[in-house]
């Protein structure tokens, strides 16, 4: 099989893989009892489980010999932005938002990295740029007023601004993290050894690991193999075998419709809202139109 056939291959099982997940975080959720301090430390220890196996079975485990105390250092900030503070914040959105918003909302990462790309790598955007930008934000009112555009009223002030701040978040931790020169299957497992720490010690103060249900394990597990384990595994070797990034790349915007799918079939008492698709349309044309403004 040539290797753009199996590039396709690996990245539509990682999109399908993604586009399940909206429906895992509320389904487990609520078999944790809307504790998402439990859920991240379930899907922490798992995909760190994962990454960890991937790299023995890369035999990479001898890099780690050559790396210094800053670079620990640096992975222990990258760390705390993602895992901890990414889906912590996220698995509160989702707590406090209908999938089929919080999902879309968070969406928007690559536009905020647009943003601050101009503050912290000093670059210039085109105002067409700039308009592209507006067009997806306006998918983002449409899907969060649920439509009614002319209320200037959002249906959760808090859910919205914490399923945005999770898409600055995603930005930043992709900024910084392209100035980390290490190993990727390495500088990912430190990321999430970190991240595990952190939300280790959360867990332990303030919940009770002894509650979590036999669900609400099954779930937090798959969430950690399947959102950030083994599918930035298969992502990642998609495009290594693909002759260029752009021709998997635009397969992730299959992912939020098809999620859209799985949440009207799966998650109990969500209907999807038309406002939702409609906004999601919006989102995703202004940020494609964005990429090709570059």
């Amino acid at each position: 099989m040539k290797d753009q056939k199996r590039a396709y291959i690996f990245a539509l099982i990682a999109v399908f893989f993604w586009s399940t997940v909206a429906v895992a975080f509320k389904l487990t959720l609520a078999a944790l009892h809307h504790d998402q301090i439990q859920m991240l430390f379930l899907a922490s220890v798992s995909s760190l489980f994962i990454l960890f196996t991937a790299i023995i079975f890369q035999k990479k485990l001898h890099l780690f010999k050559s790396l210094t105390f800053k670079d620990y250092l640096f992975s222990a900030f990258l760390g705390s932005l993602n895992p901890f503070f990414y889906y912590l914040i996220l698995f509160k959105a989702y707590d406090l938002l209908p999938a089929q918003e919080a999902q879309p909302l968070n969406f928007t990462w690559s536009i905020m990295l647009v943003l601050l790309s101009i503050p912290i790598l000093k670059q210039k955007i085109s105002w067409k740029s700039f308009a592209a930008i507006l067009i997806s934000f306006f998918g983002v009112y449409v899907i969060s007023s649920h439509g009614d555009i002319t209320s200037f009223k959002f249906s959760n002030p808090l859910g919205v601004a914490l399923a945005l701040s999770t898409a600055t978040i995603w930005a930043l931790f992709w900024i910084y993290n392209a100035k980390d020169d290490k190993d990727e299957a390495v500088r990912l497992f430190l990321n999430f050894l970190f991240g595990s720490v952190y939300i280790t010690v959360t867990v332990l103060i303030f919940s009770d690991i002894s509650s979590i249900s036999f669900k609400g394990l099954i779930g937090g597990t798959y969430i950690g193999f399947f959102e950030m384990g083994l599918t930035f595994l298969l992502w990642s070797k998609a495009l290594k075998l693909s002759v260029t990034t752009a021709k998997v790349s635009n397969l992730i915007f299959l992912a939020p419709f098809l999620s859209l799918v799985l949440i009207h079939f799966i998650v109990p008492n969500e209907d999807v809202l038309l406002s939702t698709f409609v906004g999601l349309i919006f989102i995703v044309a202004g940020i494609l139109l964005q990429r090709k403004l570059k």
